[in-house]
């Protein structure tokens, strides 16, 4: 029984990361609509002949804008607004 306590616990622990590293949509939605509406209304999103196609493509998107902007956010960053971006217009899977 002591040798599967040790062990529970370090599977616990490898766990964590993955759990903390979900995307946080209301985080995404704050920094787009303080660095992305002076360029993006929301007809970029919704129309019907959309450039992206996948939530890799929404991701490369992003980067691309953040870089453009000179804005050095985060990989968080970048997430959050991905998932912001595919929850509201996209639902990629």
């Amino acid at each position: 029984m002591r040798s599967v306590i040790p062990a529970f616990c370090i599977c616990c622990t490898l766990l964590l990361p993955a759990t903390s590293m979900a995307a946080d949509t209301q985080k995404g939605k704050a920094l787009h609509d303080a660095n992305c509406q002076s360029c993006h209304d929301s007809s970029v999103y919704t129309r019907k002949e959309r450039r992206v196609t996948t939530t890799e493509g929404i991701k490369k998107q992003v980067r691309r804008c953040e870089q453009s902007l000179g804005l050095k956010w985060f990989d968080e960053q970048i997430d959050d607004v991905t998932a912001y971006l595919n929850d509201t217009y996209y639902q990629y899977k």
